[in-house]
Formats: C-alpha cells, sequence, structure tokens
C-alpha cells in the first residue's frame, strides 16, 4: 500500500461530513475538496508521518488535507531544513486557514536571519504570500525590539487584498493590546489606510485583553 493510500483511508475513517460542509465554505479552498478532518486530528497525523515528509510532499495536492499535512509536517523541521521546504510550502497555500495554521517555531530562534524571507514574501505579488509575512511577524516578532520593524512592514505591504488586510488589522491589534503605548503612537501616525486602521481597533476594542478606558480612547481614533 502506498503512502497516499494509507492517508486517504486514515482520513476518511476520521472525516466528519457536516464538519467538512462547514469548512468548505469557511475556508473557500480553491485546490481541491475538504474531506472534513478536524485540525487537532490532523496535527497528530502530521506528527506521526513526520519521518516520511518527503514521501508526503510527492504526494498529490488534491485534498485540502494532504496539503495541511505537508505544511504541519514541514513546520516541525529543524530551521535549517525547514528553508529547503519553504519554497515547495508556500504554493500550498489558497486560503487563510492553511496560511495561519503554517507556523513553524524553529524561527523563533532565528529570527534576524529569517527576515530576508519576510521582506521577500511582503513584497510578493501573490495574496497569500503577503498574508503569510504577516502572520510569522505576528507569531514570532511582537517584542519590544520588533515593533518598529513591523511598523514598517505594515506601511510597506499592499494590503488592498482582503486577507492581506485582514492579516495586517490582526497584526496591529495584538501589538496594541501587547504594547498598548507603542501601538496606539503608531495609529496616530495615521499612516495606514482607513480600512486597516478602523479594523485593527474594532479588534483591539473587542479583546479581553484591555480595559474600557483603553477600549474607549482606542474608539475615538477611529476615522
Amino acid at each position: 500500500m502506498t503512502l497516499y493510500e494509507e492517508l486517504s483511508a486514515r482520513l476518511e475513517e476520521l472525516k466528519d461530513e457536516k464538519y467538512a460542509a462547514f469548512n468548505s465554505k469557511l475556508i473557500k479552498s480553491g485546490g481541491g475538496y475538504v474531506i472534513g478532518v478536524r485540525v487537532p486530528q490532523l496535527r497528530k497525523l502530521a506528527g506521526e508521518y513526520f519521518p516520511r515528509i518527503e514521501e508526503l510532499f510527492e504526494m498529490s495536492d488534491d485534498r485540502y488535507e494532504y496539503r495541511f499535512l505537508k505544511l504541519s509536517a514541514a513546520a516541525r523541521l529543524r530551521y535549517e531544513d525547514f528553508l529547503k521546504y519553504l519554497p515547495r510550502c508556500l504554493p500550498l497555500i489558497d486560503n487563510w486557514a492553511l496560511c495561519d495554521c503554517f507556523s513553524a517555531k524553529c524561527i523563533k530562534r532565528h529570527r534576524e536571519e529569517f527576515k530576508p524571507y519576510i521582506e521577500s514574501f511582503l513584497t510578493d505579488g501573490r495574496e497569500f504570500y503577503r498574508r503569510y509575512a504577516l502572520t510569522t511577524l505576528l507569531s514570532f516578532y511582537v517584542e519590544e525590539q520588533y515593533l518598529g520593524y513591523i511598523f514598517d512592514c505594515l506601511e510597506r505591504v499592499d494590503r488592498s487584498e482582503y486577507y492581506v488586510h485582514m492579516a495586517a488589522a490582526w497584526l496591529l491589534c495584538e501589538v496594541i493590546v501587547k504594547h498598548y503605548e507603542r501601538g496606539v503612537e503608531f495609529l496616530k501616525k495615521g499612516t495606514l489606510d482607513a480600512a486597516t486602521h478602523n479594523k485593527a481597533i474594532q479588534k483591539s476594542a473587542e479583546s479581553f485583553r484591555l480595559d474600557i478606558d483603553q477600549k474607549n480612547y482606542l474608539k475615538s481614533l477611529k476615522r
């Protein structure tokens, strides 16, 4: 039995038809249909098949779950090996769910080294490459020493496409709730488009991590 046949059988056993219907509408994946296996089960399978990562990448990409498994396995690699697989990973991403779940913890210990990759993806013409740059900043760079860099990236990235715009707002929201004064200072500069500016404020105002006075002040900065 090939790995493809083995995994197909296991995924079929784990599928939930109602979840498949829900997830298909939610993620709007263009690359093959959704079988309907939940994320914790997929992560468990990715860990199990991680030693066979090259076989995974040789499989078809015609199911959302197959691509999820490839990305999840690659995210477990050591930094040097992760970089080798990265050019094979990003073309798999055609929706926000795959993008946001693709988070390689090895980047945290190599943040300076990874910045050229962020720069490359940030200026890419493809929507989910740019979203990946922003979600990587959100996952690993929202610390005092990188705030200036984050603000610069937010100003430079093309936010005209929906999923980039939403990622930019999400990233700025995370900065605001973790570094309130610096986040507010950046908002007051008014360098972002009104839609992203206001969406970041909305997301921040919905957070339980800010108090009522902070939320009210943020709302006063809406444009």
